[in-house]
């Protein structure tokens, strides 16, 4: 459940806002990541008028309630000021008519007061909404960047994660998160990996302990947040199992409903994994350009065998 008091305390400074009536009611919930101008509503047109988003009124209501009298101002504003109204903005640090604070005291809705223009903070605030209303998930696993690609690195415990992860970062490859990976679904349907406040930049490596990676390496070898573009499961060299070997056929895995390119990578003594974990990450980079080794290898197979097959058949024929 997202309250008014959680986007008060997240987005005040960003929004400059300021409580001015209401208090008491900032546990109300919002319960649709939207907002809106009441315009025509102010008129008494309420037919498609949506009581659960959160209002921003700017100038042009503000001037069109001056037009009248208390008891009339009061009675507008009370149509469009329901128990599940979250809350209510006023833009351009316009101070609120006094029937709006009476009405927002007496009904324990929060009143607010912003400096940004009414369209800027529609804006704004919808996607601020949006923002926190996204599907969201967490997964085990060490997020890194390496040549701009996010790596999801996953495997069992102890398979040497944080080990491949430090080895990337030596090299100039940056950490997002280790262990533990925060999963936003954003609105462009992007899986955005992020690490929890109390971890973030820190790694755990067995038989050193906790390191801070911003520390050691400097403040370039780590970034908040990434786009998850590549998930790789490391496991085990498993003689029994069957590992691609021509990557043909590219893989799959679902978080949020989402597809991402996964790679299985068996590890066994003298395997150099970073320079695997690199090699993907350069080879998800050319198949995003529209190339793919492993396509262009099996044409020129089957061009190869194509031209051999007339050869065996006049040789069949001369016999």
């Amino acid at each position: 459940m997202y309250t008014v008091q959680e986007f008060y305390d997240n987005h005040k400074k960003e929004l400059s806002l300021a409580l001015e009536a209401g208090g008491e009611g900032l546990d109300r919930r919002i319960r649709k990541p939207e907002a809106h101008r009441p315009g025509l509503s102010l008129t008494g047109e309420m037919r498609r008028f949506e009581t659960a988003r959160l209002i921003i009124i700017g100038r042009h209501e503000l001037d069109f309630l001056r037009k009248f009298d208390t008891l009339t101002c009061k009675t507008r504003l009370s149509e469009i000021l329901t128990p599940l109204t979250p809350a209510v903005i006023v833009a351009r640090g316009r101070i609120p008519p006094k029937e709006l604070v009476e009405l927002c005291e007496k009904q324990q809705l929060p009143l607010f007061r912003s400096p940004e223009r009414a369209t800027k903070l529609l804006s704004r605030v919808a996607f601020l909404l949006l923002e926190e209303f996204a599907p969201t998930t967490t997964l085990h696993g060490t997020l890194v960047e390496i040549f701009g690609v996010g790596v999801l690195i996953q495997g069992d415990s102890s398979v040497g994660k944080s080990e491949a992860a430090l080895g990337l970062i030596e090299k100039g490859h940056r950490l997002i998160s280790d262990d533990v990976v925060k999963v936003k679904k954003n609105e462009h349907f992007q899986l955005v990996g992020s690490g929890p406040e109390i971890t973030r930049h820190l790694m755990e490596i067995r038989g050193i302990g906790i390191v801070n990676v911003a520390h050691l390496y400097g403040a370039v070898c780590v970034r908040p947040n990434k786009v998850i573009d590549l998930v790789v499961k490391l496991e085990e060299w498993d003689s029994q199992h069957f590992y691609d070997r021509v990557g043909l056929e590219q893989k799959y895995i679902d978080f949020l409903d989402t597809s991402i390119p996964y790679h299985l990578v068996p590890l066994k003594p003298g395997r150099d994994i970073v320079l695997l974990l690199e090699t993907i990450a350069l080879n998800h980079r050319l198949r995003e350009m529209g190339y793919n080794s492993a396509r262009e290898f099996n044409a020129k197979l089957i061009e190869a065998i194509s031209k051999r097959e007339p050869k065996r058949l006049r040789r069949r024929i001369a016999k």
